[in-house]
């Protein structure tokens, strides 16, 4: 059974979210961890579903009752039309705002084409396989419609990243709405900060560290891997010739490897910009949202070398062993990722009279910078 220290209930409009504490223990051997019998650590790894101090912020729930009361339901309704018709904008919307808030804050700076030339921060290698742009503009579009110049393209992404989730079978968490859109880009901040595919496992804590989450709440959010899908261009080199070895990363399970081979096609095949992409599965189908993800690690599975990082080194493995420890795991999972989830989108956000409202999500306001916007 989960411990239920410190639990606390939260209830959001029709939101209802409640978690427990965990308790962790990295000593004992990895095949005999389980959920009932976690210590305590020194990883901070028993937390209660707090919010992080975003009050002093300016981010309100019902941000928007007085302004543009159908706000939220417009964004839900949108999500929804957009889902039937196309799936996997879940997944893009998901990854939009998690590389948003990742870099400068959940400001929507991630959206903002160049201008004059600058480059913008779709532009940096990190970011160029991003989607859903087009799904953010549509929704921003009908707000507009609604209530010109009032709800934030900040504000858009994260509720559109919360109603998406909830679509694949995540789990849903309240959001704090409030924020402003920045002015510009930053473009220089994203490869140095942001881990990449072949990231290893410090220099994927330490990215996370760097922005204020915990071993564990990094493991967690690394689970939204469980949906979507990766291009042939980000695992190619683990299947063919690792670290110039000539042969597979030796970490893949040999049938995960034939498999990821038959969806790129070849060693010396470009995928470009083709749609040569490969998800996570189970039993011949792919799946929803869950922890399955981590139970693929743990096979050997893992598509991204930063993925099956988490169970090569250190003490990440205990957390993808917990949530892959059947139906108690998958609850750890869900609650521990929504409360990491809460904690993202409450990084820095522009409030009170800090940034702008864009128009088109895309472009922002020319009008002289504040103080604000160009400080983090």
């Amino acid at each position: 059974m989960l411990a239920p220290r410190g639990a606390v209930c939260l209830l959001a409009a029709s939101v209802v979210l409640c978690t427990a504490g965990l308790r962790s223990d990295a000593s004992r051997p990895a095949a005999a961890i389980s959920l009932d019998d976690y210590e305590d650590d020194d990883d901070d790894s028993s937390f209660s579903f707090t919010f992080p101090d975003t009050g002093a912020r300016g981010l309100a729930f019902g941000f928007y009752d007085e302004t543009c009361p159908d706000a939220e339901e417009i964004v839900s309704s949108t999500v929804r039309r957009l889902f039937h018709a196309d799936p996997n904008v879940a997944a893009a919307l998901v990854r939009l705002f998690f590389h948003d808030c990742f870099i400068h804050g959940c400001d929507a700076s991630v959206l903002l084409d160049r201008v004059d030339g600058r480059k913008s921060e779709r532009d940096a290698a990190p970011n160029q396989s991003l989607r859903g742009f087009g799904a953010i503009e549509q929704i921003k579009a009908r707000l507009e419609a609604a209530c010109p110049g009032t709800v934030s393209c900040a504000d858009v992404l994260a509720l559109a990243a919360r109603d998406s989730l909830v679509l694949v079978g995540g789990p849903s968490f309240p959001v704090l709405t409030g924020r402003r859109d920045s002015a510009r880009g930053f473009y220089d901040e994203v490869e140095p900060h942001f881990p990449g595919p072949n990231a290893t496992y410090a220099a994927t804590l330490d990215a996370f560290a760097r922005r204020g989450f915990t071993e564990r709440e990094a493991v967690a959010l690394l689970g939204a891997h469980s949906i979507g899908k990766v291009r042939c261009r980000f695992f190619r080199d683990r299947i063919y010739d690792f670290a110039g070895t000539g042969g597979p990363d030796d970490s893949i399970d040999p049938d995960m490897v034939g498999e990821m081979r038959a969806a790129c096609g070849g060693e010396d095949e470009d995928d470009g910009a083709a749609p040569m992409e490969m998800g996570y599965y189970r039993q011949g189908r792919e799946v929803g949202f869950g922890a399955h993800y981590y139970a693929e690690l743990l096979e050997g599975r893992g598509i991204l070398r930063s993925d099956q990082q988490l169970t090569a080194a250190g003490s990440t493995v205990r957390w993808v062993r917990v949530y892959a420890s059947g139906e108690q795991g998958q609850e750890a999972f869900r609650e521990d990722f929504a409360h990491a989830m809460v904690r993202l989108s409450a990084l820095s956000p522009l409030t009170g009279s800090a940034g702008q409202i864009r128009i088109t999500c895309a472009r922002a306001i020319q009008r002289p910078l504040t103080t604000a916007e160009n400080t983090f």
